[in-house]
């Protein structure tokens, strides 16, 4: 991608440094702690939006995975009630239950797409401000190249979401709540049944509702997990992240899909089960799937 010079609209120049990646503190997967060179890169001040990404499927017909009929040849372990188009929804527990089996709280419904993000029934009025989901790799890619832009690598996305702060836990600092103030999108609650919701908000927040980072970035952390460009490397992938489905063995179906790196945790990130909304914290997400609580931003090199 050409290099570009003039502020391109509503994003922050990252200018070129030396990130320290990872983290030896918290999860199996962030680690070793590593230095890395990174060029400078200009990256959204926000994440997609539903508006922008309305704007792109207008403009192009673009149809989302989601809203596409998955192949039977390759998912041949498929229930056939299953090889319809639809994406992972996250469903509120009605009560305590164990933390050990995501199916409790996750299910993959039909007809769930971004125009449709809790399934057929439900639609998009009234949240073109909040970030688009219900997108899979290759969706968030090819909204990218409509932009002129691209997805972060993960080096990027974490300098950019460190804000300036070298080896802090959070983007913002080492506290997690400086003078008890709620700073990002994540569960308030016991996960995933007691939801005492953030700023009011239950599930997605319109972007930008929490502070920036020290880069003026929003919604770094919380919010959605993001989409980078980099593929997932399995040496790393030796615990999940808080709420999202397991990456499959490799003995069981769908280890064959290849998985990217997301970041940034989402509205689903809960202390009691998780404290993966940090710039250190990753996951491997398989290319094909979407769900309710992944989105993405891009940059621009």
């Amino acid at each position: 991608m050409a290099t570009t010079t003039t502020a391109p609209r509503n994003m922050v120049r990252i200018d070129a440094a030396r990130v320290r990646m990872g983290s030896e503190r918290f999860y199996p997967e962030e680690a070793p702690l590593r230095e890395v060179d990174v060029d400078g890169f200009w990256i959204d001040s926000r994440l997609v939006t539903v508006r922008d990404f309305r704007r792109f499927a207008e403009e192009t017909g673009y149809v989302t995975l989601a809203e596409q009929q998955p192949a039977a040849d390759e998912y041949p372990d498929a229930l056939p009630e299953l090889l319809v188009p639809g994406s992972l929804v996250f469903r509120k527990a009605p009560q305590r239950v164990s933390l050990n089996d995501w199916r409790q709280w996750w299910a993959y419904v039909p007809g769930a797409d971004w125009r449709h993000p809790g399934g057929p029934g439900t639609s998009i009025r009234g949240r073109d401000r909040h970030p688009v989901v219900h997108v899979a790799h290759q969706d968030a890619a090819a909204y990218a190249a409509w932009a002129g832009k691209a997805l972060p690598t993960e080096a990027e996305w974490e300098l950019a979401a460190r804000g300036g702060l070298d080896g802090a836990t959070f983007a913002w600092g080492d506290e997690e709540r400086p003078d008890g103030r709620l700073m990002a999108n994540h569960w308030q609650g016991e996960f995933p049944w007691q939801n005492l919701k953030a700023k009011g908000w239950e599930g997605t927040s319109p972007v930008a509702t929490f502070p920036p980072n020290g880069h003026g970035l929003y919604d770094m952390t919380g919010n959605v997990w993001e989409w980078t460009a980099d593929a997932w490397t399995e040496s790393h992938a030796t615990e999940r992240a808080c709420c999202a489905p397991p990456p499959a063995p490799t003995s069981e179906p769908g280890a064959h899909i290849p998985r990217r790196v997301i970041k940034g945790g989402s509205h689903l990130c809960a202390p009691n089960y998780c404290l993966r909304y940090r710039p250190a914290a990753r996951q491997g997400e398989p290319i094909d799937t979407s769900t309710s609580h992944i989105g993405f931003r891009c940059v621009v090199r």
